[in-house]
């Protein structure tokens, strides 16, 4: 079961999870509404929540198209429980209608962002009882859905889906007046950290003045401290640090900050959460990325996030940090987080690893052409925004993945210039590239995706640019921006194995090996270039181009490996430039 705090950015001490089994049912009809499936529904299976029906950990491993599905199962909360009971869901695919003791609490729309409802009111002494109707379709085009096929049977890059409840649901216990959500800024030259507070409150009731005291430490030491009083919903605090720690690529200096609320006499605790922030600073000198007046190369990796047995849920918290010493064993030093939202606790261990990665959506299976597609993607796509702010590890925002804008189905361009412009208005310290690779309508990276195979080829693509013009197979208009092949490589391997790659598999190990030094060497020597992403980490289902396979052991021998890791670590012009 998967146990773990949830939300590690924000944490509380009295919480509980709801993981674990509980009654399901199908409904393929989407009927179950109409039966009254929330008082008289028969639950006929069981299944292991935060895993999806499709995958084998769920207990189900149903893997036709779902539609829709029903959840069910009791709870009694703890006896020295808090005055409210808040109840969340990390991520449900794709739609869900909550209920608490047959009375609808709520609802919510998108797959990949977390959500909750304070059920306070619908509680009963004892056992209570909790109800989930869930539906998705990625064949509906109204729905992201990212990599999840759209067909019986996974194809190409497209995977099996995650319907309904994929990750952790859980309840916490809080204050009538609680801190519900902070949004932290650092700034390294005055060594100030700002975090903007938001509270929750009882429904219908005004917030209570409240002292607000907010901590910061590093290691155990204190080294800022400030006090403010507040009868708002919002309150925006600076602390000044004593002592500066950098957080660094490969040296992640991290530091704790505790926010206590007090009754405004100061003689009654009414809220305290832990947190944390790492000290750093993000702009691009020219051409390239600079963290704390370092440039950075970025040596990425491209990661689906899929598992074996969970599909879109790791099995173990455990899992999503091995994915992460896997790819610095390689070399790599981070990673796209590829058409998908990846669970808070992997963004954790990049941030306590100091692992680069760069937020993504999964805008594949929807349909982006509308005038429609601008209020269903930004809602969505701003509620991840918000999520992952706080994280240092997390370098850049790219809302859409290769929009493939050619013949009958148009891009929305405005829809691209709508997720840039908002996301900046936001998040105004990283950079935002509006789609990777095409089309790009307003950028801050220029990116391109290539995938040919052929060494010669590759070389004349990206050996040098000419007299300021870089290559993209579009022509779309360069401004000069900073530059990222965001996609290469992709070689398949092992050749003799039924599988998807791309272009022709190398025939022997040393082609192979050989092919991937001199991609990156290629790439590595353009002064033009800022950052590479390699397809990819490991294999997936029936894509064969991964460094390791799908259960993550490693496809070559340790001396294989450390050539690998030592192409990838290999000095890049644009670093001494």
């Amino acid at each position: 079961m998967r146990s773990e705090y949830p939300r590690p950015e924000l944490t509380r001490d009295k919480w509980m999870t709801l993981n674990g089994e509980w009654d399901f049912a199908f409904d393929f009809g989407r009927t179950g509404r109409e039966r009254e499936f929330v008082k008289n529904g028969k639950y006929d299976k069981k299944i292991n929540v935060p895993f999806c029906p499709e995958s084998k950990l769920s207990g189900i491993e149903y893997k036709d198209f779902i539609n829709a599905c029903w959840y069910k199962r009791t709870f009694k909360l703890p006896a020295d429980w808090d005055e409210r009971t808040i109840l969340h869901f990390e991520a449900v695919y794709y739609f869900c209608e909550v209920y608490i003791n047959g009375n609808l609490t709520g609802s919510h729309k998108g797959g990949y962002t977390p959500f909750f409802f304070d059920i306070t009111e619908l509680l009963t002494k004892g056992v209570n009882t909790i109800t989930v109707y869930a539906e998705g379709d990625a064949r509906d085009k109204a729905q992201p859905s990212g990599k999840q096929s759209d067909r019986y049977n996974s194809h190409g890059c497209m995977y099996t889906r995650s319907t309904g409840i994929w990750q952790t649901v859980w309840l916490e216990g809080v204050s009538k007046d609680y801190l519900k959500s902070v949004k932290i800024d650092t700034d390294t030259k005055n060594k100030i950290v700002t975090a903007q507070i938001a509270f929750g409150r009882e429904k219908g009731k005004l917030t209570r003045p409240k002292k607000v005291i907010l901590t910061a430490f590093y290691g155990k030491k204190e080294v800022g401290k400030t006090e403010l009083e507040t009868d708002l919903d919002t309150l925006t605090a600076q602390i000044k640090l004593s002592e500066l720690h950098l957080w660094n690529v490969g040296d992640p200096k991290l530091y704790d900050l505790v926010i206590e609320t007090q009754s405004q006499s100061g003689k009654k605790a009414v809220d305290k959460i832990k947190t944390y922030f790492g000290m750093r600073e993000i702009r691009y000198d020219g051409d390239c990325l600079v963290i704390n007046g370092k440039k950075v190369f970025q040596r990425l990796v491209l990661d689906q996030g899929y598992y074996p047995d969970g599909i879109y849920t790791a099995p173990d918290e455990k899992d999503l940090k091995k994915d992460i010493e896997l790819s610095l064993a390689l070399g790599f030093n981070g990673a796209r987080l590829h058409e998908r939202v990846f669970e808070r606790r992997f963004l954790y261990n990049a941030d306590i690893m100091g692992y680069i990665v760069w937020g993504e959506y999964p805008n594949w299976g929807f349909d982006y052409t509308t005038d429609a597609s601008v209020a269903i993607y930004l809602a969505e796509w701003m509620e991840s925004v918000e999520r992952d702010y706080n994280h240092p590890a997390l370098i850049g925002w790219c809302p859409m993945n290769e929009n493939w804008n050619v013949n009958e189905r148009r891009q929305n361009d405005e829809l691209l210039r709508t997720l840039y412009y908002e996301t900046k208005r936001f998040d105004k310290t990283r950079p935002v590239i509006d789609v990777s690779w095409n089309f790009h309508v307003i950028t801050d990276i220029f990116d391109t995706h290539e995938y040919v195979q052929d060494l010669a080829e590759f070389e004349k693509m990206f050996g040098k640019f000419e007299d300021g013009k870089v290559f993209d197979k579009f022509n779309q208009k360069y401004d000069g921006q900073p530059y990222f092949v965001s996609e290469y490589g992709g070689i398949k391997w092992p050749p003799n194995v039924e599988g998807w790659g791309y272009g022709d598999a190398p025939k022997t190990l040393e082609e192979f090996v050989t092919r991937y030094e001199k991609m990156n060497q290629i790439l590595f020597n353009n002064p033009k270039v800022c950052a590479v992403c390699y397809t990819q980490l490991y294999d997936v289902e029936q894509e064969q181009n991964g460094l390791y396979y799908y259960d993550r052991s490693p496809k070559f021998d340790t001396k294989t490996m450390e050539r690998l890791k030592k192409s990838m670590l290999a000095p890049a012009k644009i670093e001494s430039i």
